[in-house]
């Protein structure tokens, strides 16, 4: 009995655990509309507006490896709740953004909760790993990604119905004022709706503190010396690490410029040419397609080398923005929302061949993989920049470039010896 109690609070545990998992998905995904929202709001150039996207994925570069400093000094549920409150401040800063209309609150908004959600990640990957039976580790981190597969599919819906609902973003036109206030209005309550889930979330947390606390198994005390320089440092000595961080870069670089513009893209009177709240929603088959691959791309990995399967879907995700940059119009609009497909198992994949062939140990070069998903920061400026001198459709070279070069890191990768195996991964959803 004593061991079915054990069974089902660790259980529990887990399930508050994953619940951290959507919401960090569902909120990430609302970037893709409210760039879009942002745009016609504040009367921006598209390279303006893709700053809410780099505001947002900057704070990876800037957090991750201070968060990780963080939990080596503190227990995880106290890490997760120093998050959460982070999100909180986020929001409100959001919710005056709004009531003020100023878009550099936006930005500074959307960098504090981005700065939140990265400390969680570095919280809730390993609590999710440690939750459990070592032997089941990456089945219940693949249940987690499910859930924030799933809240990164109904994020662009909900955001697209609330923040571009009657936006209509015509070149030299303004939006009238009735709709602007209404897509301000739109941001307010999503982000007032949040804050407040948020809140509870962090009470649920902390009540079930002791629950999660018992179940998690004692680590071994880290040693604090050494810091961030010297991990930095590590990484920095292999080759690998760094090679496996500049893919990281260009795959969420990629990723996230093609979300970010694709409602943009789509609304396009050259390419679908449907309203902006309808283009936005159709964002969620590009992130649906991901929660999809990754389905089949757990199961193609029981069966195929990782790194083929990477190369396979590399050249795949590349050759459809080719084809996208090509043909243009409504066909290259639905091939456009297939990329995500393919995105679907790069991250975990080039993730798990770095730390294999890396090698500085598995933290430095954890540590600086999750540092180099500031290519989410980067990236989408210079889609902004190419499709604001030419145009969306042309804007789909630099992705192709991107997917180029993750093609050629798979076939490096199948030619190097593998310096460890069974490696154990955390990682989060992108």
């Amino acid at each position: 009995m004593k061991v079915d109690q054990s069974t089902a609070s660790t259980q529990l545990a887990f399930a508050c655990v994953t619940t951290l998992f959507f919401a960090w998905g569902f909120i990430t995904s609302l970037i893709d509309p409210l760039v879009a929202a942002v745009k016609g709001i504040f009367s921006l150039s598209d390279v303006e507006a893709q700053l809410s996207a780099s505001a947002f994925f900057i704070a990876y570069g800037v957090v991750s490896l201070p968060a990780a400093a963080l939990l080596a000094r503190r227990k995880s549920v106290v890490t997760v709740q120093i998050a959460l409150m982070l999100m909180i401040a986020g929001c409100v800063l959001m919710l005056v953004a709004s009531n003020l209309a100023i878009y550099e609150l936006v930005l500074l908004g959307l960098f504090v909760l981005a700065s939140g959600i990265t400390i969680l990640q570095v919280a809730a990957n390993p609590l999710a790993a440690a939750l459990g039976r070592p032997d089941r580790s990456h089945l219940r981190l693949t249940l987690s990604q499910a859930f924030n597969s799933l809240g990164t599919f109904i994020g662009p819906y909900l955001g697209a119905s609330l923040f571009l609902k009657g936006v209509e973003i015509k070149e030299g036109e303004q939006l009238n004022a009735a709709v602007r206030a209404s897509a301000l209005t739109g941001i307010d309550f999503a982000f007032l709706s949040i804050a407040v889930l948020i809140a509870l979330l962090a009470l649920f947390i902390w009540f079930a503190r002791r629950l999660i606390g018992a179940a998690t198994p004692p680590t071994p005390a880290r040693a604090a010396s050494g810091g961030i320089a010297a991990m930095l440092l590590e990484a920095a000595s292999s080759r690998w690490a760094l090679v496996g961080g500049a893919a990281i870069f260009l795959y969420v670089g990629a990723e996230v410029a093609i979300g970010t513009q694709m409602a943009l893209f789509l609304h396009s009177d050259t390419v679908l040419g449907v309203p902006l709240e309808q283009a936005g929603k159709m964002v969620s088959l590009y992130w649906g397609g991901a929660m999809v691959g990754r389905l089949i791309g757990s199961a193609l990995l029981a069966r195929v080398q990782a790194s083929a399967l990477l190369a396979t879907f590399a050249s795949i995700a590349c050759a459809l923005c080719l084809f996208v940059f090509t043909m243009g119009g409504s066909v290259g609009g639905y091939a456009a929302l297939t990329i995500g497909l393919f995105n679907s198992i790069m991250f975990p994949v080039i993730f798990t061949l770095t730390l294999e062939r890396s090698t500085a140990s598995e933290a430095a070069t954890s540590g600086f993989l999750c540092f180099s998903i500031v290519g989410g920061a980067v990236m989408p400026l210079l889609v902004g920049l190419v499709s604001g001198a030419t145009s969306y459709t042309t804007a789909f070279v630099v992705p192709a470039i991107c997917y180029a070069a993750l093609f050629g890191f798979a076939l490096a990768a199948r030619r190097v010896v593998v310096a460890r195996s069974g490696a154990a991964v955390a990682f989060g959803g992108h």
